[in-house]
């Protein structure tokens, strides 16, 4: 009996990245180069933000992993400033705190766990509020961009009708 519900454990952990497939995505801005590791879960017609007695997925106020399967993890190869508080180079778990008008994301330093088990807060580096931006047409699969203009990049967290942006500047 053991066996099977271990074998059982390991098939649902192994199919569960065709359901939310890993992806890795770099950038390079102002002599920063910048990674972020994360899972990118489909929509399939559920209510992805919002309020938990309407089945949000992910309800307002809700630790929330920025993606799906373990923790989305980002790496900074130089001191930045991440939505305008200065951070270390380094590699940090990174996640959000959804709500209607704004979202806190945070970078923390405790690492390589799975990202449905909050994270020790004590260990957060910095948490900043962002605010959500409309975002049509509606995004099926969750989407982390990185985007810059002249003087800034952004990370942007994209999934159904949500857009937040987190400004980043080389220090």
């Amino acid at each position: 009996m053991l066996l099977l519900v271990i074998a059982y454990e390991g098939y649902q952990i192994a199919t569960t990245k065709s359901h939310s497939p890993s992806e890795t995505k770099e950038f390079s801005f102002n002599g920063v180069d910048m990674k972020v590791v994360y899972c990118r879960p489909y929509k399939k017609g559920r209510l992805i933000f919002g309020e938990g007695k309407d089945g949000a997925l992910l309800p307002n106020g809700k630790y929330w992993r920025l993606g799906a399967n373990e923790a989305t993890e980002i790496t900074f190869t130089k001191n930045i400033t991440f939505g305008g508080q200065p951070v270390n180079a380094g590699s940090y778990r990174m996640y959000a705190v959804p709500n209607a008008t704004t979202w806190k994301v945070a970078l923390n330093s405790e690492l390589g766990k799975w990202g449905a088990f909050e994270p020790d807060h004590g260990l957060d580096v910095l948490s900043v509020d962002v605010p959500v931006q409309d975002n049509l047409p509606e995004t099926e699969q969750f989407t982390i961009n990185f985007t810059s203009d002249s003087t800034t990049s952004h990370i942007d967290f994209i999934w159904d009708k949500t857009k937040v942006s987190v400004p980043i500047t080389a220090q």
